[in-house]
């Protein structure tokens, strides 16, 4: 039988995840929604809680009660080439694609392109990305102490100074809340709720959860509920740091507007909020700190991004999964943040309902004896709405990407389908594929 568990066992694991989590990408949407949002604060909060917060605890639940050796072991549950493909896709999508760039352009929005002349930033990021991704190359090589070091001093270091930046902007306050703008005037719930696809946390947990429960089992946890028991009450502590962290940061981006105006993107509004306060200086100080915080996430997304590829890859080395990588991930950084964001909200948009009901289906297997039909159908009938929420994401950025054939089907999507017009319309047909799976005999699927 496992001894008693004390606390202290689960704050450390709680206090991983959090930083597994939480990098300074999490800093740009909450305060940009918080612009947004104005006096529907609360609603939008609470919508974005739900997928930035929510979704990533369940996610690392669903790992850790349903027994599998991670993702694709997971997805495999649905088909073994569904396994592989969306395994990919989000390591792709967590990965080389957007999240791994984004470690390097938002440093350098939030600490350089204030001080840079317009017409000199794209030089400015090419050189700045260059350099950050060889330090990146580097360490992904060479895993050192220096990793421990980060982690020990600067994880606390940035804590530090940001509830330093948020109890000033609470007790001496920018401004006031404005109205609220864009589809935060009459959709403040769902708008936050799909903001909040941007962390990618979600997808994250579906990828780092087999982290989470390694490390549970070297703490002499071994029995099945007693890691299940781990994992919920790690998952909480983290979260309820994290809900107070967006919270306040959310806080900050509404109260913001009177005192440093809007802009595109929230690398830029976290740059002047912290010049407003400390002055150059201080959004210097705020820079070397995002730099380092970055690149002990990209460090970690490309080892584990490469270590996954050379597993289902094995004759590719992973030295050349990290070169490539690397220059996928410096190519697409040169294209900026703003570009990057809006390149990979469709993507999510496809993503997310798939990730969602996969983890919904992992947490109530057990009511369906992990039947097979079940997650092949209900995610079969999912993926037929995700594809076209992903296109609705990008037609509605890139107005050019517009097809006259997909844009049919969304308009009978729209007619039929309930909550289609609100982002949720695969929920239904995922409850319709469950139903299916049901009574689908289980003889008519092959072993």
């Amino acid at each position: 039988m496992d001894k008693k568990v004390p606390f202290s066992t689960y704050a450390v694991i709680g206090t991983m995840l959090f930083g597994m989590f939480f990098g300074a990408g999490n800093l740009i949407f909450p305060i940009q929604m918080g612009q947004l949002a104005g006096t529907n604060f609360w609603p939008a909060l609470i919508g974005f809680l739900v997928t930035a917060i929510g979704l990533p605890f369940l996610g690392i639940l669903a790992i850790g009660l349903s027994g599998s050796n991670g993702l694709k072991d997971l997805a495999s549950r649905v088909h073994p080439v569904f396994g592989v493909l969306f395994a990919l896709a989000l390591y792709l999508t967590i990965g080389p694609f957007f999240a791994i760039p984004r470690t390097a352009t938002v440093p350098f929005v939030v600490g350089f392109e204030p001080f840079i002349a317009p017409d000199q930033i794209k030089l400015w990021l090419a050189v700045f990305s260059f350099v950050f991704f060889a330090i990146v190359f580097y360490f992904s090589l060479n895993p050192a102490k220096v990793m421990d070091y980060i982690g020990k001093y600067l994880t606390p270091a940035f804590l530090v100074f940001l509830f330093v930046l948020i109890a000033i902007s609470i007790f001496s306050p920018m401004g006031s809340f404005h109205a609220p703008t864009s589809s935060y005037v009459n959709e403040a719930f769902m708008t936050g709720f799909k903001e909040g696809y941007n962390t990618m946390d979600a997808l994250a947990s579906l990828a780092f959860g087999i982290i989470v429960i390694h490390a549970i089992k070297r703490t002499g946890i071994t029995d099945k509920k007693e890691i299940a028991k781990a994992t919920w009450k790690s998952g909480i502590f983290a979260m309820a740091l994290m809900m107070l962290i967006y919270g306040l940061i959310t806080f900050m981006g509404a109260s913001s507007i009177e005192a440093i105006g809007q802009f595109d993107n929230g690398g830029q509004i976290f740059a002047a909020v912290a010049e407003h306060y400390f002055g150059a200086y201080g959004a210097i100080l705020l820079a070397i700190i995002i730099v380092l915080a970055c690149l002990k996430t990209s460090i970690g997304l490309i080892t584990s991004c490469s270590e996954f590829f050379h597993e289902v890859f094995p004759k590719i080395s992973y030295k050349s999964f990290v070169v490539a990588l690397c220059l996928v991930s410096f190519i697409i950084a040169n294209f900026g943040l703003t570009n990057i964001i809006t390149f990979a909200v469709p993507v999510l948009m496809f993503l997310y309902p798939l990730a969602i009901v996969l983890i919904l289906l992992a947490l109530a297997s057990p009511l369906f004896k992990n039947k097979q039909t079940v997650y092949a159908a209900a995610i079969l009938l999912t993926f037929f709405i995700s594809i076209i929420d992903g296109y609705n994401a990008l037609v509605a950025n890139v107005a050019s990407f517009e097809v006259n054939f997909l844009t049919a089907i969304s308009t009978f999507y729209a007619d039929v389908l309930p909550f289609y017009s609100i982002g949720l319309g695969w929920i239904v047909p995922a409850l319709i594929g469950v139903v299916i799976g049901l009574v689908i005999p289980k003889k008519v699927v092959k072993a």
